[in-house]
């Protein structure tokens, strides 16, 4: 046991498909957790999204399934067979945790509502991840990332430039992978409260909501009857010092001096522009405000005459907070990616090659945790069976039924 394992001995029982739940099991299984994965005998239809370019594919692995998967033990079973079903209270009867994303109808059809699984086992952490909340009239409506959390939740209509004829498209499982993370919280803190009472709860975490709370400023200024600022003319931006600008060779970088007063002298001289400073257009932040357009275009110059290297060999002289605007695939070579290990490395333990992830944000004692592959479907299917006290001729006869291939 690692000393960053936090859920040893933490047993989760997973029912789920695609990316927002089980990328929540991920990360429950990169701290320790024995995380049991159930798949029906035909798989995760999440496995099969490679050939539509989803998680493409790299030395034979589907890297979209290895990081929403990674460190579990997969069980094929056939839930809607009676043998099936027993094999999961059998399971559920030595866990901590019961993680879904079947819908409610679907989960009670088969049994395992809520209720009727935290009557049975009533030190049961029951966890759901949903498109819209389990109330309302669309508590059963299918939901993915593209649809509850980027459409229906605002964010694509927060992100688009009013210019444009259509809504930009979302990044692959954004809203996934951020529901996730919440989720993996609110399971953390249903097992704090069964550590200390022995009692579960139901932990439920939706898209809809997820893409709520990312927008938590947008929604602070609608809940109090305000209009969403829109992205618009730079030079009427009232602090010319939080804004972006193009340099010499068509890169870009991003100031972001809120407290615009403190950096505004140090920021001109590291330009050369001491003249700025006593500038009464620029005097302050008010100054600034009421003439950014004649601020945005000073600057504009700066940045424009000089390269992207130049811009930040310059500004990587003050202390004060800038970045420059990088593509995903220089996040690889980023020094403070690299040093503080966020990108992990997978060993499939098989002579095949070593692949990348993206680790989980969360250290332990400065430590990130050491990723483990995703299993094949059904790769543990025995002997999680044997475990269970299933003698082989049980198991035969489970395979002989189609209950587990």
């Amino acid at each position: 046991m690692s000393e960053n394992d936090m859920f040893d001995g933490v047993r989760v029982i997973e029912l789920a498909q695609w990316v927002f739940v089980p990328v929540a099991g991920a990360l429950l299984a990169d701290w320790g957790a024995d995380v049991i994965r159930i798949e029906h005998p035909d798989g995760d239809p999440y496995r099969a999204l490679s050939s539509q370019g989803i998680g493409a594919d790299s030395g034979g692995i589907n890297l979209g399934v290895a990081l929403a998967n990674r460190g579990k033990r997969s069980l094929a079973l056939d839930l809607k067979k009676d043998a099936g079903r027993e094999v999961l209270y059998r399971l559920l009867e030595t866990a901590d945790v019961f993680l879904t994303n079947v819908r409610p109808d679907a989960l009670a059809r088969l049994g395992l509502g809520a209720d009727e699984l935290r009557e049975r086992f009533p030190g049961l952490v029951y966890a759901r991840g949903h498109g819209y909340g389990v109330r309302g009239p669309d508590a059963n409506l299918a939901g993915y990332d593209a649809s509850a959390f980027f459409a229906r939740g605002g964010v694509a209509d927060a992100l688009t430039p009013p210019e444009r004829d259509y809504p930009i498209s979302q990044r692959g499982a954004m809203g996934d992978r951020n529901a996730g993370m919440a989720l993996a919280f609110g399971i953390s803190g249903a097992l704090l409260k069964k550590s200390r009472t022995g009692k579960g709860s139901v932990v439920d975490v939706s898209l809809l909501a997820s893409a709520m709370w990312t927008l938590s400023s947008d929604m602070l200024t609608v809940l109090q009857g305000q209009e969403i600022p829109r992205p618009g003319d730079r030079a009427q931006s009232p602090n010319p010092l939080t804004a972006t600008y193009k340099t010499a060779d068509d890169r870009f970088i991003q100031l972001m001096f809120l407290q615009g007063d403190r950096y505004w002298p140090d920021f001109c001289r590291v330009l050369g522009r001491d003249d700025l400073i006593l500038d009464a257009r620029f005097r302050d932040i008010k100054a600034r405000a009421a003439n950014s357009a004649a601020c945005v275009a000073e600057l504009d110059a700066e940045f424009g005459r000089r390269t992207f290297a130049q811009c930040k060999q310059l500004l990587g002289q003050l202390d004060a907070p800038w970045a420059p605007v990088q593509s995903v695939d220089e996040l690889l070579d980023d020094p403070q990616v690299v040093a503080n290990g966020y990108i992990g490395e997978v060993d499939p333990g098989d002579g095949s090659p070593v692949y990348r992830l993206p680790a989980v944000p969360v250290q332990y004692n400065e430590q990130g945790p050491a990723l483990r592959r995703a299993p094949e479907l059904g790769e543990h299917t025995e002997l999680v069976l044997m475990e269970l006290g299933l003698e082989w001729a049980e198991i035969e006869q489970l395979q002989k039924d189609g209950v587990v291939p």
